[in-house]
C-alpha cells in the first residue's frame, strides 16, 4: 500500500518522492519512467499513478546541468489564432527583453487534456517559471504546477484561487459592468452570443455576471447562440442572423469576443439594421481590428498589454516589492461604448 506522502510545496519533486509514494525502490521507479527494463504491470500502473498524483515531471536536462534551470519561461495560452493572447506574449517579451530569459509558447486549443500534455513537457525541461492563462485546470495540470518549484503565474483572470501568483481581470465584474451600461441605455430584450462555450471559463464568467445584473433589475437573457468553434468575422454574421431570424425582436446582442461581434455588425450593416437605435451590440477584448470598421463596435479592454507585463514583472523579481511569489494583482477593465450602444436615458 502506498504511503500518504505529501511533500512541502514550492519544492521541486524527486524520484524519492514518487517513491514513497508508490511503496517501490528509487530504481524501480526510474526504469518506469524512463520506460527501460522488466516491471511488472502493476507495479508500472502504481508508479505512474504516483507520479500523476504528485505532479511529478521527469527531469529532460542531462549530466552536469541536471540541478540547473534553463533560461526559459513557459508561456501556455489557449489559442494563437484568437487576437487577444499575441498582445499579452508582446507584453512578456518586452519585460523579459533584457533579462536573459526566453519565452516558450505553448497552446491548449482550450482541451484540459491538452494542457496536461503541454505542461508536462514544458516542465521536463526545467524552465525558470511558468506564466498559463486562466485559474481551470485538472487535477493532473494542477498538481505539477503546485509542485514545480518554481514560480507560477496564471494570467487573464482573478476570479478564484491563484495556486501562485495571479495577474487578470475580474471577468464576473466586467459581465456586470457591461450590463449594467446595457440597462442604463434603455435596451431591454437581450441576446448573447458566444464561442468556445463552456470552455472559455472568462467567457462564462462574464456570462455570469451579465446575467446577474439582469436579474438584479429584473430581467433575463431572451435568447442565447453557442458556437464551438473559433473566433471568426464570418462565424459572427452567421450566429447574429440565426439568432435575429428566431427572435427578431430582440433590442440588443451581447457577444463572447469582439471578432463574432465585429462579424454580426457588419451583418447588421449590410441588412440594414439601425444601429443603435433599432439593434444595440457589444463585444470585449478592444481588440485593434475594431478600428477598421466604419462603426466602432461597444467593447471592453482586458488591459492585455498590462497582463503580459505584469506577469514577466513577477517572475523576474521586478514588482515593486521585489516578489516572485505569492503576488495578486487585479486590473480594472476599460469600457469603451463605440458607436453600437445608445447613449444613456
Amino acid at each position: 500500500m502506498a504511503n500518504d506522502h505529501r511533500p512541502d510545496t514550492r519544492r521541486t519533486l524527486t524520484l524519492r518522492d514518487v517513491s514513497e509514494a508508490s511503496g517501490v525502490s528509487e530504481m524501480t521507479v526510474s526504469r518506469v519512467l524512463r520506460n527501460r527494463g522488466d516491471v511488472s504491470r502493476s507495479t508500472r500502473d502504481r508508479v505512474m499513478k504516483a507520479a500523476k498524483d504528485l505532479g511529478y515531471v521527469p527531469n529532460k536536462i542531462a549530466g552536469g546541468l541536471a540541478s540547473q534551470r534553463v533560461n526559459l519561461v513557459a508561456v501556455i495560452i489557449p489559442s494563437l489564432s484568437n487576437m487577444v493572447f499575441p498582445e499579452v506574449l508582446t507584453g512578456i517579451s518586452q519585460v523579459l527583453d533584457d533579462t536573459g530569459l526566453q519565452p516558450v509558447v505553448g497552446v491548449t486549443n482550450y482541451s484540459p487534456e491538452r494542457e496536461e500534455r503541454v505542461l508536462y513537457e514544458m516542465l521536463s525541461w526545467r524552465p525558470s517559471g511558468v506564466i498559463v492563462a486562466g485559474l481551470e485546470h485538472s487535477d493532473a495540470a494542477r498538481a505539477m504546477l503546485t509542485n514545480a518549484g518554481i514560480p507560477i503565474v496564471e494570467i487573464m483572470d482573478v476570479d478564484g484561487p491563484a495556486i501562485d501568483s495571479v495577474v487578470g481581470i475580474s471577468h464576473h465584474r466586467a459581465g456586470q459592468m457591461m450590463a449594467q451600461t446595457i440597462l442604463a441605455a434603455g435596451y431591454r430584450r437581450i441576446g448573447f452570443l458566444g464561442t468556445q462555450m463552456p470552455h472559455d471559463h472568462r467567457a462564462r464568467k462574464r456570462l455570469e455576471g451579465f446575467t446577474a445584473a439582469l436579474a438584479a433589475a429584473g430581467l433575463a437573457l431572451e435568447d442565447r447562440e453557442y458556437y464551438d468553434g473559433g473566433s471568426a468575422l464570418l462565424k459572427g454574421r452567421e450566429m447574429t442572423q440565426a439568432i435575429l431570424s428566431r427572435r427578431p425582436d430582440l433590442d440588443f446582442l451581447y457577444y463572447s469576443n469582439d471578432m463574432i461581434g465585429a462579424g454580426g455588425l457588419l451583418h447588421c450593416l449590410d441588412a440594414g439594421i439601425d444601429v443603435p437605435g433599432r439593434l444595440g451590440l457589444a463585444g470585449f477584448n478592444g481588440v485593434e481590428l475594431l478600428d477598421g470598421l466604419r462603426v466602432r463596435l461597444a467593447t471592453m479592454d482586458a488591459c492585455r498589454l498590462e497582463v503580459g507585463r505584469a506577469a514577466a514583472e513577477i517572475l523576474t523579481g521586478k514588482t515593486a516589492d521585489g516578489r516572485s511569489s505569492g503576488v495578486r494583482i487585479e486590473l480594472t477593465p476599460r469600457l469603451d461604448p463605440g458607436q453600437t450602444i445608445r447613449a444613456p436615458r
